[in-house]
């Protein structure tokens, strides 16, 4: 299964609910990678790694489909392992921006399915954490994926931006990959007590939108697992906020 998180609008949490669902399915002993196209390479920092240690990641396997550089190394070598068990990264790197203009004029849009699918057999949960922004990267994504999850972070901003988003996405089904499934809407940095959210999420549910449950709450954990590079559910599996992934992930694969 390949899962893209993606919305157009930074800030929602894509890298956050990115790297700890992907987490959850390793720490299940599941065999799952996380690929990290986002130029900023926040998942790939979360993770703790670094896009900048000579490691080759997604920039050097993009490099490798417009030059003969970094063609003689095996796909797999693009592949790291992190100090967790069962989970598996494709770093990015800001060298991502310099070459997406190659890329897109020489029309490799469907490279990163071709590549993922020669790893389907080795990976039973792939999540692709991405740039805030259809361009290249996000639409590459989202052509080699099976199910889409938008976070949504219950502003107006936000909201306007997923249903113009959505329009984008069923484009892209209707004129690359017709299989993606739009799996649901991730509420995330929710609080319960406050009004404007949960009025946001209504809305949503009134338009016949496929909210997810349960919502991420908003929580310092979340800060505190970045700062020191380790997943909820490697840092602090009892948390409110760690139980929320779990049940998550369980409702996306029940």
């Amino acid at each position: 299964m390949i899962r893209v998180v993606f919305n157009r609008k930074g800030g929602v949490g894509k890298s956050s609910i990115a790297c700890n669902l992907a987490a959850v399915s390793a720490s299940k002993g599941t065999s799952t990678l996380l690929i990290d196209l986002d130029p900023q390479a926040n998942s790939t920092s979360y993770l703790g790694h670094d896009g900048k240690d000579d490691i080759v990641g997604m920039a050097e396997f993009f490099e490798s489909t417009i030059s003969y550089k970094y063609r003689d190394i095996a796909l797999t070598d693009f592949v790291r392992k992190t100090s967790f068990d069962n989970l598996s990264l494709i770093s990015a790197s800001v060298d991502l921006v310099d070459i997406e203009q190659k890329l897109e004029s020489r029309h490799k849009i469907y490279k990163l399915k071709e590549f993922l699918n020669s790893l389907s057999d080795t990976y039973d949960q792939i999540f692709i954490d991405t740039p805030p922004a259809l361009n290249f990267y996000s639409l590459s994504a989202l052509i080699a994926a099976d199910r889409c999850l938008i976070p949504f972070d219950c502003d107006a901003f936000s909201r306007d931006a997923l249903l113009d988003l959505l329009v984008s996405i069923d484009e892209v089904k209707e004129d690359h990959n017709d299989a993606l499934d739009v799996e649901g809407v991730i509420i995330n940095q929710f609080v319960a007590r406050a009004k404007i959210p949960q009025s946001a999420v209504d809305e949503l549910k009134s338009s016949g939108l496929p909210v997810l449950e349960p919502y991420i709450s908003s929580s310092v954990k979340m800060k505190e697992s970045h700062a020191v590079h380790k997943p909820l559910i490697f840092l602090e599996p009892k948390h409110k906020l760690t139980q929320q992934f779990i049940q998550l992930y369980d409702h996306l694969n029940a």
